[in-house]
């Protein structure tokens, strides 16, 4: 497993079997980020395994897109949950997302960090940053995500 973190993320908490390939508990070959709330932010640490690398010592912009986009939807979700008042999270998705790439990230413990910045029904859109071991941010990401409804291929994937 990838992550630096052992106590339990939201994905273990609130989606123990979920298979996605950035955020799944159940995905052995997959990032498997664990995202925990830290006050207003949700906060998450991971650590890059060698077949991550676009080049030597550098990730690759696809892992940092998994990433940053399944760490902001667990941040949708966690709100929205918090936002109604609900014992669990509803099942979000990306409606769409935006990854800035400021300069390249080498290899090494990252460290993402995500907040909501509008929350309005079943929508929500976070921002997020994705800072390299050397305190640098190399990455950010802007986004909507969205609470599916009975019927979506994504409902109760969980």
């Amino acid at each position: 497993m990838s992550t630096t973190e052992t106590t339990p993320g939201l994905q273990e908490t609130y989606a123990p079997h979920n298979a996605c390939f950035g955020c799944g508990p159940a995905n052995p070959k997959g990032l498997r980020i664990r995202s925990r709330v830290e006050g207003d932010l949700v906060v998450a640490d991971w650590t890059p395994e060698e077949h991550h690398q676009a080049f030597p010592g550098v990730l690759n912009g696809g892992i940092i897109g998994a990433l940053l986009d399944c760490h902001c939807n667990w941040t949708a979700a966690y709100h929205l949950m918090k936002a109604q008042g609900a014992a669990t999270p509803p099942c979000t998705v990306t409606a769409d997302y935006a990854i800035v790439l400021k300069r390249p990230t080498p290899m090494g413990r990252v460290h993402l960090s995500a907040k909501p910045v509008d929350i309005q029904g079943d929508r929500v859109v976070v921002e997020g940053t994705l800072t390299a071991e050397n305190g640098k941010v190399t990455a950010t990401c802007r986004g909507t995500f969205v609470a599916v409804k009975e019927g979506h291929p994504a409902y109760h994937r969980w």
